[in-house]
């Protein structure tokens, strides 16, 4: 096998790796997300919820590149998420036609609560390993964590703090 297929399978198998576990983590997530004090939010809202807090201000143009939705499905996601209280719209100051995103108190409040959670199910996983393997996960998570923020400033030209990987920290 040439360096070039080796390095092309290792990837395949570290892509499935990933997808795996993040199938993994989707689950572990999923069983709290009901009983947030907060109450449920649906997975897209989320979604929508953790890129807001990363590109505050932003559009719904921006939001939609960087979530890959159609304006239009985004806009009536936004609509839902507003009259929940979780987001504010507010006129941009620099164009009478868009639209500025924010997060609201509730809207910090319901991601701090499920970033809680998050943390404690991926605290009792990590219990369950060696402390050797802990190192090696940290240093691949950070590496890929760089690398999803660089993608997510191509997508959206994120401020300062998106880039350094608040958004992917997030998700």
């Amino acid at each position: 096998m040439s360096r070039f297929t080796a390095q092309s399978h290792r990837r395949e198998q570290v892509a499935m790796a990933a997808r795996a576990a993040s199938e993994l983590l989707e689950v572990l997530w999923g069983r709290g997300q009901e009983a947030a004090p907060s109450g449920p939010v649906s997975p897209s809202q989320l979604r929508a919820l953790l890129v807001i807090e990363g590109y505050e201000g932003a559009n719904l143009r921006t939001l939609s590149e960087i979530l890959g939705s159609r304006p239009s499905s985004l806009s009536r996601l936004c609509d839902r998420m507003e009259a929940m209280g979780l987001v504010v719209r507010s006129p941009s100051p620099t164009s009478r036609r868009e639209v500025e995103l924010r997060l609201s108190r509730q809207g910090r409040t319901v991601l701090d609560e499920y970033r809680s959670f998050r943390a404690r199910e991926v605290e009792t996983v990590l219990d369950r390993m060696e402390p050797g393997d802990i190192v090696a996960l940290a240093e691949g998570l950070s590496a890929f964590r760089a690398a999803a923020a660089g993608r997510l400033g191509e997508l959206g030209n994120p401020p300062a703090e998106a880039a350094r990987g608040r958004v992917a920290d997030s998700a």
